[in-house]
């Protein structure tokens, strides 16, 4: 497994390792975003997952989908898959070997935020700090999208360059309500196309997440310092997810920002950047199991 990679910062800070989440590639962390963390002293680590950008493809691997989602629904094991999300941690831990890097303050989102709970489950030796952003635990009872997002999830893929460009319109219905902005996703899906083009690696991805099971247990037992983070507008996965989270991890703080989709606004940056540097720093002044807000719930 070749995993693509760049990061930002000095070696000698403390390491932040950052993991994208379905189909996205790891430019879905903004330059500007890595660099404002590397500034205020961490090494930033930012990776293309198997499947996606620039990473290994596994090639004409068949996932049996629907056999994943029978099983996760009714709580069995599933079928035989390419790779599951235990995989996929596996990657990342490599990936650490890789650059010498004993443990990291590990940072996933959306199904990253899965792999990064997994990582904290079954490596918690290179897990200093974990937090998990607009994700949820494998409780197919929380979290779930609705009914217009399920749709431009599940709608058909596009073919070409100015398909792909033109589906970035669907991609509004789980962006922030207040800061979504058209032009700019197509700006985005033209640069994404350009770069790597891969609708084959969605189906083995989403059989993953499918098929890896629920953490509820591992995670009430995970034993690592936890942020969670979600936003109220998230449509891809809703809000109950990230509660969800939180309520499972001893101590974990939950930060809810009210103006946040399934996305990364530019402005607020601030205030992700401060919350993950100050979740990551020695004696964080964080109240483990606290909720925090970025402004009122019913400001709309």
């Amino acid at each position: 497994m070749e995993l693509e990679y760049d990061t930002f910062g000095l070696p000698t800070d403390p390491a932040l390792l950052l993991i994208m989440g379905f189909t996205a590639q790891m430019t879905a962390w903004d330059e500007r975003l890595c660099q404002a963390w590397a500034d205020a002293g961490r090494f930033v680590i930012r990776f293309d997952n198997r499947d996606c950008g620039l990473s290994t493809k596994l090639h004409g691997q068949e996932p049996d989908i629907a056999g994943a989602m029978a099983a996760a629904f009714a709580g069995s094991a599933a079928p035989p898959l390419p790779y599951t999300l235990s995989d996929m941690a596996a990657d990342a831990v490599g990936l650490l070997d890789h650059l010498e890097i004993d443990r990291a303050h590990v940072v996933g989102a959306s199904m990253g935020g899965m792999i990064a709970q997994v990582m904290a489950v079954e490596h918690p030796g290179r897990v200093i700090t974990l937090t998990s952003m607009m994700s949820q635990p494998g409780d197919l009872e929380v979290g779930q999208p609705t009914p217009e997002a399920a749709a431009s999830i599940f709608a058909p893929q596009p073919t070409n360059r100015d398909e792909y460009i033109e589906s970035a319109s669907r991609w509004m219905v789980w962006q922030s309500k207040k800061y979504g902005d058209l032009a700019f996703l197509r700006e985005v899906a033209g640069r994404e196309f350009d770069r790597s083009f891969y609708p084959e690696g969605a189906p083995r991805q989403l059989a993953a997440m499918y098929g890896s099971g629920r953490r509820f247990e591992a995670l009430q037992h995970l034993d690592v310092p936890t942020l969670v983070i979600h936003g109220r507008d998230d449509t891809l996965i809703t809000p109950s997810g990230g509660f969800r989270t939180a309520d499972l991890i001893p101590g974990a703080h939950l930060l809810y920002l009210a103006d946040m989709g399934h996305d990364l606004p530019q402005a607020l940056w601030p205030i992700i950047v401060n919350a993950i540097i100050t979740h990551t720093s020695v004696g964080s002044p964080f109240v483990h199991g606290a909720i925090s807000f970025n402004g009122p719930l019913s400001n709309r």
